[in-house]
């Protein structure tokens, strides 16, 4: 028969085990659910500033086909980029004021509806980049960009606006273009020649 002292020894050893099962099991279980928050609030967190983005997204063409400037410009961060559909048309923020002015001066301004827009979010959640197909008046564009957090407002950075081709008229089209962009082409090479002597 065990003496009194191996039972309490034993009873002992068999506390601390189940106290270490216990608190692995709190541990696990705190891992598990911490986890868990941290991805609902980052889902939370991403599907709010869509919805903020949308709405900027939004309002910059209302504003355009409104033809509000000063609404339509206060949506572009003040260093920011907008890429047209010509290849001559890669304006800072004051360049593009300057040539779309008078369209808003005159109201003749774009008129542009996303059809489809997606969404993705950097890391640290200050940058977000989208692409989208809008109904316009030159039918299926495509719309892409960068827009930054800064003091709280989202701020498109770069604004890049592509006309779409469907690939049954590409031939079509390419050779529509051709003379035009081919001489566009030997003077950006002759220009980039002057610059490498």
């Amino acid at each position: 028969m065990p003496d009194s002292t191996s039972l309490k020894v034993e009873v002992s050893i068999k506390n601390k085990i189940r106290m270490k099962k216990t608190i692995s099991l709190f541990i696990l279980t705190f891992l598990l659910f911490s986890g868990s928050f941290s991805a609902q609030k980052k889902g939370f967190y991403e599907n709010v500033q869509k919805k903020n983005i949308n709405v900027l997204l939004d309002d910059f063409n209302t504003f355009a086909a409104n033809a509000d400037f000063e609404s339509y410009f206060d949506c572009f961060a003040e260093e920011s980029t907008f890429i047209g559909t010509d290849a001559t048309e890669v304006w800072n923020k004051k360049e593009f004021k300057e040539w779309a002015k008078p369209f808003f001066d005159k109201k003749t301004t774009w008129n542009f509806r996303s059809l489809k827009r997606n969404i993705y979010f950097s890391k640290d959640g200050n940058y977000a980049w989208f692409d989208e197909l809008l109904d316009t008046q030159m039918k299926i564009c495509r719309g892409s960009g960068v827009v930054e957090k800064i003091g709280g407002r989202w701020k498109v950075k770069q604004y890049v606006l592509s006309m779409t081709i469907p690939n049954e008229v590409n031939d079509d089209v390419t050779k529509i273009k051709a003379p035009i962009e081919d001489a566009l082409i030997q003077k950006i090479n002759s220009q980039n020649d002057i610059k490498t002597k």
